[in-house]
């Protein structure tokens, strides 16, 4: 608070004597205004006494503390130091200020009874008395403070190191940095084109990578395998951040006649201690930007923390099968080595995963000859029906509990994840730390925590399902295993994950498709496993009924007493996308102590990074996450809160600007 009565002071004692002399003069005219007059002239003078009063005595205490504060010989060396010095009150009042304080900091400007947070700030008092020297910027100056606290205030020393912050600042936005690109879907553009158009397609994306290079102070070197290294510094990688990496747009504007537009990938090391060390982050940073689908920039920076633009677009169909049939022949070798083997799928399993378990546990066990069981948690199982079914059409045993399942592991035996690839989301997380041969099979685009010590991580994310990634590598682990029953749990899979073959069914998804179909699978049959009870039904559209509209989005929340929660939230995210101006589907249901969220998109809106925001992951038209300690309220508020931060970054959509929530 400012203490500066001996400026407002004498306008005080005018007005005053200008209110005296006006109540006089009307005395002639009206006393009744005379004696009103009066009697404010008299609350006035009181009131003039009692802020002198105060004054005073904050002037009395003030002193008195600068004299416990500073003696005789420490006044005048306070007085002589070359480095800005304040001496301030309990209450943050400036006291006392030495000379270099007056010409450094206070611009030789009168400053006694200012409050010291004024040249704090944004900073408070009392995080400099506990910090060990506390960054703020004084105009354009910058000084590292510290504070001495004593009984009555405080002493504070501001140390002007502009010049070293300034020096330091120049050499963080100096460091080299090293960015890989890759031309994503060059080869597939390629098939569609002639040789000329091929060939007019690579140089222009080269010539934007080369002028975009420049643009960042840095040059593009082209490497083989159609990759090309970028050299830049820190500052210029800022900039392209604060641009959200606006060359992916100018590079997806590059079009192959009707074949589609070209993208790239960009894997960037931020961060790192040395060349070797960023050019070793920018690989894994690529590799993760291609596990995302392509289209977009990886930034691996320390402990392992990344940070993505783009990824917009659906991916490219890779059709190639020559990746599946030598990963096919590497399982093979592993599989035989084992003792046994189990397959696990995900929490709440679903009839992808199950359906990709029992393809992989029909390969081992009839192809290859070895014992192999279905680990999965029945009762939070949402594909019940499937399992009973297969369990009724083997004498041996096929599905086991997770806690069964550890009595089984030995040294040797081999632990194959489908339909999920992060440790946070398996059925069994103690079955993870328990086996060292771990195989992952997974169609979700990479996450950032991911099961890392894998002897095989085939990762597909431009595969539609985990059951259409299993029916490929089944064709090369053994021929003619599949039954009929089996065939149609991998179909139910794929089926569930592109709703009947809408979203992303590629040429390979029809094919895995066609081969399940010669294997005996009956359309009708798989269309009972999606066959749900009269109270799931109602439930699904109460659901539906009960959703709003937020910025183009349907968001629905449930509570718990509808009966078979999550298949009735997972179908209402489904049939919330059949409304006319929805892009984006959302629906909240309790979990136990969680809230879970399940999201869906055509592909206008890429959820995964929405739901990455919550800390979850999936697909671009399919993800989830759940909110852990939070209310129904709390979760809904997060999710708004992520729809106006992250929405325009994960639409192809134009904002449509926020509708009015209910």
């Amino acid at each position: 608070m400012k203490r500066k009565v001996w400026v407002s002071s004498p306008v005080f004692y005018i007005l005053t004597g200008v209110m005296l002399i006006t109540a006089g003069l009307s005395w002639f005219y009206n006393s009744f205004v005379f004696y009103v007059e009066m009697v404010l002239c008299a609350l006035g003078i009181i009131a003039i006494t009692l802020a002198t009063s105060s004054f005073k005595a904050h002037v009395k205490t003030a002193v008195g503390a600068a004299q416990k504060v500073l003696s005789g010989s420490e006044y005048r060396a306070l007085q002589e130091f070359s480095m800005p010095v304040a001496v301030v009150g309990e209450a943050g009042d400036v006291i006392w200020v030495n000379s270099a304080f007056s010409e450094s900091v206070g611009v030789d400007k009168e400053f006694h009874g200012e409050n010291i947070y004024k040249f704090l700030y944004p900073k408070t008092l009392e995080e400099v008395y506990q910090g060990n020297g506390t960054d703020v910027k004084i105009g354009e100056k910058q000084f590292t403070v510290f504070a001495v606290a004593t009984e009555y205030g405080g002493v504070l020393y501001f140390v002007d190191d502009t010049y070293y912050k300034e020096i330091n600042r120049l050499y963080d936005e100096s460091r080299p940095i090293v960015a890989i690109i890759t031309f994503d879907n060059r080869e597939e553009l390629a098939r569609n084109t002639s040789a000329n158009e091929d060939a007019r397609l690579a140089s222009e994306v080269e010539n934007v990578l080369r002028d975009w290079s420049q643009e960042m102070g840095g040059f593009l070197k082209k490497n083989s395998g159609g990759r090309f290294l970028v050299m830049t510094d820190e500052l210029h990688i800022r900039e392209a951040v604060e641009k959200r990496f606006e060359i992916l747009d100018k590079v997806r504007e590059i079009k192959a006649g009707d074949h589609g537009n070209a993208t790239i990938s960009i894997g960037i090391g931020r961060g790192a201690s040395s060349l070797t060390e960023s050019d070793l982050w920018a690989r894994q940073a690529l590799d993760m930007a291609l596990g995302r689908g392509g289209d977009q920039v990886a930034i691996k920076q320390k402990d392992d923390q990344y940070e993505f633009f783009g990824g917009l677009s659906k991916g490219v169909e890779k059709r190639d099968k020559v990746r599946t049939r030598v990963i096919a022949a590497t399982l093979s070798d592993h599989i035989k080595a084992s003792d046994n083997v189990l397959v696990m799928g995900h929490k709440f399993s679903d009839l992808d995963c199950i359906g990709a378990s029992v393809g992989m546990w029909s390969a081992v066990s009839k192809g290859l000859k070895k014992p192999a069981y279905i680990v999965v948690n029945r009762a939070q199982s949402l594909a019940s029906a499937l399992v009973e079914s297969i369990e009724r059409a083997n004498e041996d045993t096929v599905f086991v509990d997770p806690q069964t399942a550890m009595g089984m592991v030995t040294a040797k035996t081999m632990l194959i994840v489908v339909d999920t690839h992060s440790q946070d989301f398996v059925e069994s997380n103690e079955l993870i730390d328990a086996v060292e041969r771990i195989v992952v099979i997974d169609h979700h685009r990479m996450m950032v925590k991911r099961i890392s010590n894998a002897l095989i991580f085939y990762h597909e994310p431009y595969a539609s399902s985990a059951s259409e990634m299993v029916t490929e590598l089944v064709q090369y682990l053994g021929e003619n295993t599949l039954s009929r029953l089996e065939a149609e749990a991998l179909l139910s899979g794929i089926m569930l994950d592109t709703k009947n073959f809408v979203l992303k069914t590629g040429v390979r998804t029809f094919e895995a498709a066609a081969y399940l179909r010669r294997r005996g699978a009956d359309t009708v049959e798989v269309k009972r496993l999606f066959s749900n009870s009269i109270d799931t039904y109602k439930a699904k559209y109460q659901l539906v009924s009960s959703a709003e509209i937020y910025n183009n989005c349907a968001i629905a929340t449930a509570d718990a007493t509808i009966p078979d929660l999550r298949i009735a939230a997972a179908q209402a995210a489904d049939e919330l996308l059949s409304i006319q101006g929805v892009n984006a589907s959302f629906v909240m249901f309790p979990a136990g102590d969680s809230i879970s969220v399940s999201a869906r998109s055509l592909g206008d809106v890429n959820v995964q990074i929405l739901m990455e925001d919550l800390g979850g992951g999936g697909h671009l038209t399919m993800a989830g996450a759940q909110l852990k300690g939070i209310t129904m309220q709390e979760a809904r508020e997060r999710l708004i809160k992520v729809l106006d931060d992250t929405l325009p970054q994960a639409s192809k959509l134009p904002s449509a600007g926020n509708a009015q929530a209910k």
